[in-house]
């Protein structure tokens, strides 16, 4: 029985937990059992922390038996991507700059988990900086998709993807810059939840763009991605940018019922790129949308043309300037034979950032420098602006707005790596959504070439129990989200 467990859901392991089936240490071992068995093939940790993770096992045994602790999260075991801070436990962000970083403090949302009673078991994979949509741009390796160990796993947070869809953790939490977490849940087949812009406190998260980074959770199902929102969203006065708004149960919502709902199916989202495959899943989704009762209108948001190019303006240029700070005197790697602060300065960076890291600053601080800041930084947040404008209009009269996650399925390791204008234009669906600010599910929608294919709803700012609530009865009306991959 043990060797199955890593394969329940949150809340099918909390029952469990809660008559006394099982204890949170069988979790973790079986957890941990797995993680020896097949992250050799998979790549999904940069750190494993099996030692302290047993010890905190027993930890919650003793609490749920006393009943002391009483979060559906207790006792289990989850994983972070490593661009969140863990006190004690090394946070790299995948980058040989911060190789041997070793936070003194929890990220907010790894502190928050912590007083829920989970387990952590290890910090997961991702593209350096969490710029990419592979995790091929790891400084340390190549985290591999379980459906098709040839292809990709999606990024920038495909460790944790891989890892939930692999049964290497129940949970974990990533960041969504431009569709990080969406992406990779698509090209995995797990649900992959960006809550709104603000939702969930960045405190801890190590920046990329700040006006767009935002942390949610990958499961596997609606109901543990609800349960995860329930613990780690709120208010948060380390963050400045964190909205102060009562946070709903997202459980709430999950009755199965969207009949009378308005669903919005933008015609710039089935453009030339997108798989027939990935088409088909959606429009069979779309069918099966109008069957549960929801009626489904074509809408034109003009300005998603636009999304791409404005994003790689922004996202750059924010990034330019908080990776300012790396530079080889406070933290992090330091080239030690510098002969001088200068040289030590170039030597460092050049040595601890890789390719696409570089490629980004290089991006960003063009677009920042005089002469340039009017025509390139401040036209892209004008039109940033039209995107918005775009869905504040589309949810004046729809619930939400559903459309592919990712235009194609999994693609090959190496097949868009010497290619970054193909790369980038895997987040052509998700980006807008950052540009907004608003909250997006990516959730399990069938299959193409027998891998996985990414479902996006999208909703209004502080949406996420409606887009929670239509994935539910979408997902309960279907078997996708059942299915695992054949990974041994």
């Amino acid at each position: 029985m043990a060797g199955e467990l890593f394969n329940l859901t949150i809340h099918e392991a909390a029952e469990k937990l809660r008559a006394k089936e099982v204890s949170s240490r069988e979790l973790t071992q079986s957890v941990l059992d797995r993680i020896t068995a097949v992250d050799d093939k998979v790549k999904a940790f940069v750190t494993v922390t099996a030692e302290q993770a047993l010890a905190r096992a027993d930890e919650m045994d003793n609490l749920l038996a006393k009943g002391e602790a009483t979060s559906p999260l207790a006792g289990i075991p989850i994983n972070l991507k490593d661009v969140l801070s863990t006190k004690g436990v090394r946070t790299t962000c995948s980058s040989k700059i911060l190789e041997n970083f070793v936070p003194v403090y929890n990220a907010t949302v790894a502190e928050k988990l912590q007083q829920a009673g989970t387990v952590l078991v290890g910090k997961t994979n991702m593209d350096e900086f969490a710029m990419g949509s592979s995790t091929e741009n790891s400084g340390f390796f190549t985290t591999h998709n379980p459906w098709n160990l040839d292809t990709v796993p999606g990024g920038s947070s495909g460790g944790s993807s891989a890892s939930v869809a692999a049964g290497m953790g129940f949970l974990s939490l990533g960041s969504d810059t431009g569709g990080s977490i969406r992406q990779p849940a698509a090209l995995t087949g797990v649900v992959g939840l960006k809550p709104t812009y603000g939702r969930v406190s960045r405190y801890g998260l190590i920046a990329f763009a700040s006006s767009l980074d935002q942390i949610g959770p990958f499961t596997r199902d609606v109901t543990d991605a609800a349960l995860v929102m329930n613990t780690i969203a709120g208010y948060d006065r380390c963050d400045s940018t964190s909205i102060n708004a009562p946070v709903p149960d997202y459980t709430r919502g999950l009755t199965g019922d969207i009949k009378g709902m308005r669903l919005a199916l933008p015609k710039e989202y089935f453009v030339e790129g997108v798989e027939p495959g990935v088409e088909a899943a959606i429009r069979a989704a779309v069918t099966k949308f109008e069957e549960l009762g929801a009626t489904v209108e074509e809408v034109s948001m003009p300005h998603t043309k636009y999304a791409l190019a404005t994003y790689y303006i922004i996202a750059p240029s924010e990034a330019s300037a908080n990776l300012a700070r790396y530079d080889g005197v406070k933290y992090g790697f330091s080239d030690k034979n510098a002969p001088n602060l200068i040289k030590g300065y170039f030597s460092t960076r050049d040595q601890g950032f890789g390719r696409e890291v570089k490629r980004r600053i290089m991006i960003g601080t063009y677009a920042l420098s005089s002469g340039y800041y009017d025509a390139f930084y401040l036209k892209a947040q004008k039109v940033r602006t039209l995107i918005k404008s775009d869905f504040d209009k589309v949810f004046e009269t729809f619930d939400a707005i559903i459309s592919p996650t990712s235009p194609t399925v999994a693609f090959k390791i190496g097949e868009k790596a010497s290619d970054p204008l193909a790369m980038y234009l895997s987040d052509i669906f998700t980006i807008p959504a950052n540009m907004a600010g608003t909250p997006g599910v990516s959730i399990p929608g069938g299959f193409s070439e027998g891998l996985p294919v990414g479902l996006q709803i999208l909703g209004p700012a502080l949406g996420e129990e409606k887009i929670l609530q239509i994935a539910y009865a979408y997902e309960q009306a279907t078997e996708w989200h059942k299915q695992r991959p054949p990974l041994n």
